[in-house]
């Protein structure tokens, strides 16, 4: 530290803990004279550092020392206010956890902020933690296909014990859900307060509880997932999950058979869309929830009624039908944990 000495650490690296051979012999000049120019001092200007050089008041462009014992004395006498400063804060902390050793603490989730959870059992603990803990609402999009009974027993517990304290349950599906008899059954056991809708398709899985914590999968394999208690997040991630809900279809309303006059099903004009987007087969079974070989069924109709003999070919003609935005549902209408 030069303290605004022009030149200083820039013309002079080492640090402050010694004294260059140019200190040296700089400083013993300035002992023998009294004083000493800033043009002598530029290339030791750990003496100002150290203590051992001061500017001079009355010319400013020299220096005068200060004598070996007076600066050890300050340094002493800094070094010691500095540690009166340490021991008197060590000791308010330290009569701080005294006093409060004997209090037993309950462990508060954070709040503002974004926690990774790694491991499926740990994720699913921490959600269940979150749903014993949920008062008011749970909301959820759940994507794939139809549930399996395993899924579904699992998630029956906590949806049983947030109904019981009046929460209200509602969760998001893809239409290929319905083809199983377990969303029905789980929602005719959960009672009036779980509601289910279906799209076509949904995004990946969002779990919230309260409008307070939302957890979403991390990696593709959902060995990691994020704990979102970030409030301008989650109110987006409701607000997305709104979105869908009013567009969705209630479970227990048919499903449109056919979107127009062109002979195509809801499904098939669906495919034919994110076709356009650029997704491929194995993207498009799974965002609507079907297996591959279902898809290119659909996908290979497509072609066929369009006249279209490669995908290229098939991207332009579905572009031409009109056939590369998604239908919109024409009905409205929870197994999340």
């Amino acid at each position: 530290m030069s303290r605004g000495v022009p030149g200083g650490e820039e013309a002079h690296e080492h640090g402050v803990d010694e004294l260059c051979e140019g200190g040296e012999r700089a400083y013993a000049k300035a002992l023998r004279e009294g004083r000493i120019t800033r043009s002598d001092t530029r290339e030791a200007m750990c003496l100002v550092s150290l203590g051992l050089l001061h500017p001079d008041p009355d010319r400013l462009d020299e220096y005068v020392p200060t004598l070996p014992g007076s600066a050890l004395s300050r340094s002493l006498r800094d070094l010691s206010v500095a540690l009166e400063d340490v021991r008197k804060r060590m000791s308010a902390v330290g009569g701080v956890a005294e006093r409060f050793a004997g209090f037993e603490t309950r462990e508060v989730p954070p709040t503002g902020v974004i926690r990774v959870l790694e491991g499926k059992r740990r994720i699913r603990a921490v959600i269940a933690e979150e749903a014993d803990r949920c008062v008011s609402e749970h909301v959820g999009i759940q994507p794939g296909g139809i549930r399996t009974s395993a899924v579904l027993e699992d998630a029956l517990p906590l949806a049983l014990g947030m109904a019981g304290r009046g929460v209200r349950m509602r969760s998001l599906y893809t239409h290929v859900a319905r083809h199983g008899q377990g969303v029905l059954a789980y929602l005719e056991q959960v009672g009036a307060l779980a509601e289910a809708r279906t799209l076509d398709e949904v995004p990946e899985r969002v779990v919230m509880f309260d409008r307070t914590v939302a957890f979403v999968p991390a990696s593709p394999d959902r060995e990691l997932a994020l704990e979102i208690r970030n409030e301008a997040v989650i109110a987006y991630l409701y607000g997305v999950f709104e979105c869908m809900w009013r567009v969705a279809v209630p479970l227990g309303d048919t499903l449109p058979a056919v979107s127009g006059a062109d002979g195509f099903t809801h499904r098939e004009r669906v495919i034919a869309a994110l076709l356009a987007e650029g997704h491929t087969d194995a993207g498009v079974a799974e965002r609507l929830g079907i297996n591959v070989r279902t898809c290119r069924a659909h996908i290979a109709k497509l072609a066929e009624v369009l006249g279209s003999s490669s995908r290229v070919e098939l991207g332009v003609r579905i572009a031409r039908a009109g056939l590369d935005s998604p239908p919109r549902s024409t009905g409205l209408g929870a197994e999340s944990p």
